[in-house]
């Protein structure tokens, strides 16, 4: 039987040619839309995925011959994993190949934040020199507060402490002792973590614990001067709470690369103030991150279809 594979959002051309090696009919359509997808799974025993499409129950219920799902990069909230297992259809993704690229987008975002680098960068294109305005932070002796201790976590915990920061750590799953000793990380409340640190860094999955989970009660904890930083996902914070934090300076300022809409509404307040930096959801945007990330998770695809006899 020849397996026939379905990738439907751009990836990296290295894993398409690690699958059609392994003997695999691919068909890359990058950008193809729901009905088209509805129309042709049916035919096809891997379907491979990225953030933009969206695979619910009624995809998984067309695909008769699905065996194996995969979500190229870190999050499973764009598949309906209850769907595609009650049907016995394994699904797979690969967030180890983007730990790095997430964690330096988040020290990046920490930088802007702290030296106004966006706003200062738009003053002077408009003709502006802004330079009181710009008076920011230095992140050497800093406390950094990490919520989600897992890969992405630790490793930016590992590029802070290199630059002379304290660490703060917060999990729902206590993290190794030497993943803390590492980097000197303290393991703290939330709400601790909140009142302790001058930079906070969101590394959470999306689940119904995490979404809405910072809110009014945690910013009004923060410190004045806090910067708070997004890459995980927008939805773990309730949006009009922090506006509120924002404009009224419970906190000095956030960066963020997510949204609980994606991509915002144009002239969303949230988009206009001038104490937030914004970036379009980059954080696997890294040539090297997509090339890991397809062509770790074709490894794994070519393993299940291998252990279930169909190549």
């Amino acid at each position: 039987m020849t397996v026939k594979v379905l990738i439907t959002d751009e990836v990296d051309e290295a894993g398409v040619d690690m699958l059609r090696s392994a003997g695999f009919d691919v068909r890359y359509s990058p950008g193809m839309g729901k009905d088209e997808l509805l129309g042709v799974i049916e035919q096809y025993h891997v379907l491979i995925v990225r953030s933009r499409t969206k695979v619910t129950k009624d995809v998984i219920e067309r695909g008769r011959n699905l065996v194996v799902i995969g979500r190229s990069g870190v999050g499973l909230d764009n598949i309906d994993v209850e769907a595609a297992r009650t049907r016995g259809i394994e699904v797979v993704n690969s967030p180890e190949a983007l730990t790095n690229s997430t964690a330096e987008l988040a020290l990046g975002l920490m930088l802007a934040a702290a030296r106004k680098i966006a706003y200062t960068h738009q003053q002077l294109s408009s003709g502006k020199w802004a330079k009181e305005e710009s008076m920011g932070y230095e992140l050497y002796g800093k406390t950094l507060g990490i919520i989600g201790f897992g890969r992405i976590g630790r490793r930016l915990a590992e590029l802070a402490s290199c630059m002379g920061m304290s660490i703060l750590a917060y999990d729902v799953v206590k993290p190794p002792e030497d993943a803390l000793r590492k980097v000197g990380a303290k393991l703290v409340s939330l709400e601790e973590l909140f009142a302790g640190s001058d930079f906070i860094s969101i590394h959470v999955t999306l689940t119904p614990q995490t979404k809405g989970m910072i809110g009014e009660p945690l910013l009004r904890r923060a410190k004045r001067n806090a910067i708070i930083v997004n890459t995980s996902r927008g939805e773990v914070f309730d949006t009009q709470s922090l506006v509120k934090a924002l404009e009224s300076g419970w906190i000095a300022g956030a960066a963020l690369d997510v949204y609980d809409k994606e991509p915002p509404e144009p002239g969303s307040k949230l988009l206009m103030l001038p104490n937030v930096v914004h970036t379009p959801h980059i954080g696997a945007q890294t040539y090297e991150a997509q090339r890991k990330s397809i062509t770790m998770l074709a490894e794994k695809i070519i393993s299940i279809i291998k252990s279930k006899g169909l190549s």
